[in-house]
């Protein structure tokens, strides 16, 4: 699976029932490989796979798939039953209609529904009670579900076109558009991702076979969204992987080495909902994460490889990215 990272925010928000309860904490994080000194850092990140790790550890301490953020708890298993009966779908918006279902019969506080219009779907969440207000990280644990599998059924990358949440900004919002869209809005009377209405028509292409492959890696693969593998941006991101940081060219330079002209090779990487500047600088940064983690590289060499010429400035970049500088962060993710 490809290197990627989020934001230790959704630690913070996965543990909190498991700290509710009094239970042990520092066990799932040191099981997931996460340093508990980690989560001391507002701008702290974890890679995908530890939260993956984690996420699985908590629920199964809890029996609970949702993470105790509904009244019912979405027991475990749940997700692997959903993922079983959505292959059987012909069309993806035959699956999406038979996933609000599901979820509609499991949980008691969420009210989901696949929405559309001429030209836009809209996968929508609402408040089905006012028992507790509105839970930040219910709604993103559910949307990520429900976009990483729609994602999956039909073999592609589905962009957001905007997004809408019934809550107001939480502290994290700097996560959502890389999760979600760059067109936000909070307060709203709906939560609700909006896509273009033809996905909605295309087939389901997973099968028995893939589906435990799928089942296998979740929800790793959920958290970083389904990953194209074919897709445009994950080709450079592969090229630009196997070259020297150093020698990553310019995007006319880059688009012409494809054989496009600069505003096709832009118009193809938006339609995936991805630019080159943004994979180049999460290349960047979940290189330079994992390189911090997993070796023993000196700050210098892994600067180097990520391709700044000056440590300094990959200091800055590295703070930007994390809160806090390079040194430091290798200490916390090693105090286990």
């Amino acid at each position: 699976m490809e290197k990627g990272s989020i934001s230790v925010y959704f630690v913070h928000s996965a543990l909190e029932p498991i700290i509710d309860r009094g239970l042990d904490t520092d066990g799932l994080l040191r099981d997931a490989g996460i340093s508990p000194a980690l989560l001391q850092s507002s701008q702290g990140r974890v890679s995908a796979q530890s939260f993956g790790a984690l996420w699985l550890g908590v629920a199964r301490t809890l029996d609970d798939e949702l993470f105790n953020q509904d009244s019912r708890r979405m027991k475990v298993g749940s997700f692997a039953m959903l993922c079983q009966m959505l292959i059987h779908c012909d069309t993806l918006n035959g699956a999406l209609i038979r996933m609000m279902r599901f979820f509609n019969l499991i949980l008691d506080d969420f009210q989901c529904s696949i929405e559309s219009d001429a030209h836009h779907a809209h996968l929508t969440i609402r408040e089905a009670s006012d028992v507790r207000a509105p839970r930040v990280f219910g709604y993103e644990t559910l949307l990520m579900m429900q976009h990483g599998i729609a994602c999956w059924l039909i073999g592609r990358r589905i962009p957001i076109k905007s997004a809408i949440f019934c809550y107001p900004e939480p502290s994290r919002s700097a996560e959502y558009p890389l999760m979600y869209s760059d067109k936000l809005q909070f307060n709203g009377t709906v939560t609700a991702l909006t896509f273009d209405r033809s996905y909605l028509d295309l087939p389901v292409v997973q099968n028995e076979k893939t589906v435990k492959e799928f089942v296998r890696l979740a929800p790793a693969n959920i958290v970083l969204k389904y990953k194209n593998t074919t897709g445009l941006a994950a080709q450079i991101k592969r090229r630009l992987r196997a070259m020297a940081r150093m020698e990553w060219p310019d995007f006319d330079a880059f688009a012409e080495s494809l054989n496009m002209t600069p505003s096709t090779l832009r118009r193809r990487l938006e339609n995936e909902g991805q630019s080159y500047q943004t994979i180049k600088d999460h290349l960047r940064r979940d290189v330079a994460i994992d390189s911090l983690c997993h070796s023993s590289k000196s700050v210098a060499d892994i600067a180097a490889e990520v391709g700044f010429a000056e440590v300094s400035a990959f200091y800055r970049a590295f703070k930007k990215w994390t809160g806090t500088v390079p040194g430091k962060y290798r200490q916390r993710t090693q105090k286990r």
